[in-house]
C-alpha cells in the first residue's frame, strides 16, 4: 500500500475503535432500563420473553466491529481494541464512582438519591459486563479466526454468525449470572432474560451480516485486498 493508503487505513481503524469503545461504555451506563422488543406478550419461566435491557442495544455493534476488524486488520488488531475497551470501562467506572461520592448542592437539578438510583449500580454493572464482555469477545475473535483459517478466508457468513452466536450466549449468561448474584436482578427473571437476550442478539447478528459483507467489500475494493489478505497495523 502507498503511504496515503496506510494513513487512511489507520484513521478508519481509529474510527472503528472509537465506535466500539463508545458502544461498550454507553451500554454499561443505560443497562437499568428495560423494554419490550416484540409486541406479542409471551411469558416463559415467570418472565416475559421479549423484555430485555436497553444496555443490550449497543452490544451487537461491538461484535460487528470486532468481526470487521478481525477480517481486515487481523486478530492482533481486534484483541487490541478489546483490551482498550476494558480500560475505557474501568476508567468510566472510576469517574462514576467519584461523581457518586461527591455530595450534591441543595440547588442541584439532580440530587444524590436520583443520581445513585441511575448510576449507583453502574460500578457493579461495569464489573459484571466487563468480565462477561472480555470473555465473550476474546472467544468471538478466536472462533472467528478458527473458521477463517478452516475456510481459507471464504464463507464470511459462517465465521461471522457462528462466532457471534456462541460468544453472545456466553456474554448474556455470564452477565446475568453476575447481576443476579449481586441482587441487581431477581433470580426468577434469569431464564426469561437469558432466552430473550440471546434471541435478540442472534436476530441482530443475522441482520448485521449484510453490513459486514458491505464493509469487507468496500475495504477490499479501496485497498485492493485479496481474499484472506489483511492490513497490518502493528
Amino acid at each position: 500500500m502507498t503511504q496515503k493508503d496506510t494513513l487512511l487505513s489507520q484513521r478508519i481503524y481509529l474510527l472503528l475503535a472509537a465506535l466500539f469503545i463508545t458502544s461498550l461504555v454507553v451500554s454499561n451506563l443505560i443497562f437499568q432500563k428495560f423494554f419490550s422488543w416484540y409486541p406479542i406478550n409471551i411469558t416463559i419461566f415467570g418472565s416475559k420473553l421479549f423484555e430485555i435491557s436497553v444496555g443490550i442495544l449497543p452490544y451487537p455493534i461491538t461484535f460487528l466491529i470486532t468481526d470487521l476488524i478481525s477480517e481486515i486488520y487481523g486478530k492482533k488488531a481486534a484483541n487490541q481494541v478489546v483490551t482498550t475497551g476494558v480500560f475505557a470501562s474501568l476508567f468510566s467506572m472510576l469517574i462514576i464512582y467519584t461523581a457518586n461520592a461527591v455530595p450534591a448542592t441543595t440547588w442541584s437539578p439532580v440530587g444524590d438519591d436520583l443520581f445513585s438510583t441511575v448510576f449507583g449500580n453502574t460500578a457493579i454493572a461495569v464489573l459484571a459486563s466487563m468480565l462477561a464482555y472480555l470473555f465473550a469477545q476474546f472467544i468471538d475473535i478466536q472462533i472467528y479466526h478458527f473458521w477463517k483459517r478452516l475456510t481459507k478466508g471464504k464463507y464470511l457468513w459462517i465465521r461471522n454468525n457462528f462466532s457471534t452466536f456462541f460468544s453472545q450466549l456466553i456474554d448474556t449468561s455470564t452477565i446475568l449470572l453476575l447481576l443476579c448474584s449481586f441482587n441487581i436482578i431477581e433470580w426468577n427473571k434469569f431464564t426469561g432474560l437469558l432466552i430473550a437476550g440471546f434471541l435478540f442478539k442472534v436476530l441482530i447478528a443475522l441482520l448485521d451480516t449484510p453490513f459486514l459483507y458491505l464493509g469487507v467489500y468496500l475495504f477490499r475494493k479501496r485497498f485492493k485486498l485479496k481474499i484472506n489478505e489483511e492490513i497490518k497495523l502493528f
